[in-house]
Parts: structure tokens; C-alpha cells; sequence
């Protein structure tokens, strides 16, 4: 019997590709999405897909009246935990692709569905350049003690960094702290230019015209430096096998897991 999904963001630019992939399917199906601006209609006539029949609600709590196995999160950050909350208070299992959820945000998501029983999957990025660029810095900050990390987007992302960077230097806070010659608080000039902290890590943020979403982690030793870099182009298809994966993957799990790396075999 294929997996139910609902889909929360499913007009948008990454979750319409995702629903695109869900219909051709053949183990998933898609049975409710939520797009605030096409409430009432079907799935299918705004996107121009004949096999997506499901009903477009105004939101989340609408939209698990229907139930389902898998809640798909690709709305905005304001939005987000209330989405996934609500979905594990349904009995859900849930697939996060919205950025900007804090560390805090994901410890109350995990108590949730620790008590519910049900697993969450957030990722970042689900693609797989995405994925092994956050694997081989972990595997470089064991050997390499410090590292700074820049974040690029396109001007008009609104959340700083992105859920890429917060995954990646959460991780890398796992791992060690990154060390800093001279602390921050004893910078001359203006403290801004050397970023903001995240899990211990430096963070810069670029916004400008150009980019999609990209980040790079540049590693540092004595005369050398290793430069890790995953850059994505303005399409959405990157992204769609990942996040299948994870919405197969996601009912084997129990509380909250953090990368797609969680349930690839690396």
C-alpha cells in the first residue's frame, strides 16, 4: 500500500517539483497539500498535473483532517514548527525541508515525537552534493582545528544562515570547537566583518543576485587550506530525489534526526 503524504508548501518553488515526483511514484500518494493563496482547488490544476488529485487547504491543520503517514514541512520559518508539531500531534511522521528552525526549535520538535513515537527527519539540503560536502567537513574538522564557513543565497532569502549552514555547523560543533587566534572580542576595527557564531563556528552570509543557494567551509592549517563547496542552480530537480528518499525512510525512524546522511549508508 503506498505511503500517504501531505504535503505542506506544495505550490512553491521546491514543493511543487516534490509533488511532481510524488505522483510519479508508483509507492507514494499524494492526499492532501497546503498552499495558502490556491485553497479549494485540486493539486493538479494548478500545477498542470493530471495524476496529483489531492485538495490544496489553507493549512497545515486543514489539511490533516486527511490522514497520512508522511508530513512533508517546505513552508517558511514562521510556519514551520507549528506545521511539524501539529502533524506529530496527528500522528504523523514528518520530513522537514524548511530552513530557519533553531536548535531550540528541534529539541522541543524531538521531545514531541519521541513521545508520539514517530520520527522526524530535517534536512538542510537534500542534495547529494549538499549531504557529502557536511560529511567530508566532519571527517576534515577531526583533523584540521580551525574552519570558517560561509553561507551564499539568492538577495531575497530572507532567513540567515541557511538550513544547510545550521546543519553544517551544528555538526562540525560535534565534532570540536573550531579555534580562533585572536578571540573575538579582541578584534580592532568592527567585530561585524568577522561573522556571526553558530555552534562555534564563524558564519558569513552573502545575499546577492546571482546565487541560489551555495556554502562553503574553508579549513585551515599552517601554509594550506582545504575549500569544501556545494553550489545549486535555480532548478528545484536537485533536491526531489533526496527528499523521496527521506519521506520512504522517515517511518523507520523514532525523535528527530538531523541530515539525510542519517539514513544514507556512508
Amino acid at each position: 500500500m503506498p505511503l500517504k503524504v501531505c504535503l505542506a508548501g506544495a505550490t512553491g518553488w521546491a514543493g511543487s517539483e516534490l509533488a511532481r515526483g510524488i505522483a510519479a511514484a508508483d509507492d507514494l500518494a499524494l492526499v492532501a497539500a497546503v498552499a495558502r493563496r490556491h485553497a479549494g482547488q485540486a493539486l493538479g490544476d494548478v500545477l498542470g498535473e493530471p495524476r496529483l488529485a489531492a485538495p490544496i487547504f489553507a493549512s497545515a491543520a486543514e489539511a490533516l483532517a486527511q490522514p497520512c503517514d508522511v508530513f512533508v514541512e517546505y513552508t517558511h520559518p514562521d510556519s514551520a514548527k507549528a506545521n511539524v508539531l501539529a502533524a506529530l500531534e496527528h500522528g504523523a511522521h514528518v520530513v522537514v525541508g524548511t530552513s530557519g528552525l533553531t536548535d531550540e526549535d528541534y529539541a522541543q520538535i524531538d521531545a514531541v515525537a519521541r513521545e508520539r513515537r514517530r520520527g522526524v527527519l530535517a534536512c538542510g539540503n537534500f542534495a547529494l552534493t549538499a549531504v557529502l560536502l557536511i560529511k567530508f567537513a566532519e571527517m576534515a574538522a577531526k583533523l584540521i582545528p580551525q574552519w570558517e564557513l560561509i553561507d551564499y543565497a539568492s538577495a531575497g532569502k530572507p532567513d540567515a544562515p541557511s538550513g544547510t549552514v545550521r546543519e553544517l555547523a551544528t555538526r562540525l560543533g560535534r565534532v570540536r570547537q573550531p579555534q580562533l587566534e585572536v578571540p573575538l572580542e579582541r578584534t580592532v576595527g568592527m567585530r561585524e566583518t568577522r561573522g556571526g557564531t553558530l555552534a562555534g563556528s564563524q558564519v558569513h552570509a552573502v545575499r546577492l543576485p546571482g546565487f541560489v543557494i551555495g556554502v562553503e567551509a574553508i579549513f585551515g592549517m599552517p601554509e594550506q587550506t582545504l575549500s569544501l563547496r556545494h553550489n545549486a542552480g535555480s532548478g528545484a530537480q536537485p533536491y526531489v530525489g533526496g527528499a523521496l528518499l527521506a519521506i520512504r525512510k522517515v517511518p523507520g525512524l523514532v525523535g528527530l534526526h538531523r541530515g539525510l546522511d542519517a539514513v544514507l549508508e556512508l
